[in-house]
């Protein structure tokens, strides 16, 4: 069974940082895309950033290019989402999700709140 937590969200004072961590298990594709989308309150979901498996290729929305990195860890099957500068506007809920390449299956996490206010 595929599973996907998040773990890190939090309060934040704006200007602050946050580190955001996703651990996928349970799958065995080797080619897949996993990442983040966030959802804000009276929103529709966007997508944040991204990272493939074969070959490190990353993906950040305009919205946090500059301020977001994403990073994974093969070894754990965990990928980090490290957020600075944070703004009020990126208060949402952070879902990560995996999907497969070959497959087109989805998984996607429960979500974390990111909460940015003085």
């Amino acid at each position: 069974q595929v599973q996907v937590v998040e773990s890190g969200g939090g309060l934040v004072q704006p200007g602050g940082s946050l580190r955001l961590s996703c651990a996928a298990s349970g799958f065995t594709s080797d080619y897949y895309v996993i990442g983040w989308f966030r959802q804000a309150p009276g929103k529709e979901l966007e997508g944040v950033s991204c990272i493939c498996s074969n070959d490190g290729t990353t993906y950040y929305a305009d919205s946090v290019k500059g301020r977001i990195t994403i990073s994974r860890d093969s070894a754990k099957n965990t990928v980090y989402l490290q957020m600075n500068a944070l703004a009020p506007e990126d208060t949402a809920v952070y879902y990560c999700y995996l999907k497969e390449l070959i497959t087109r299956r989805e998984y996607w996490g429960q979500g974390t709140q990111v909460t940015v206010s003085s």
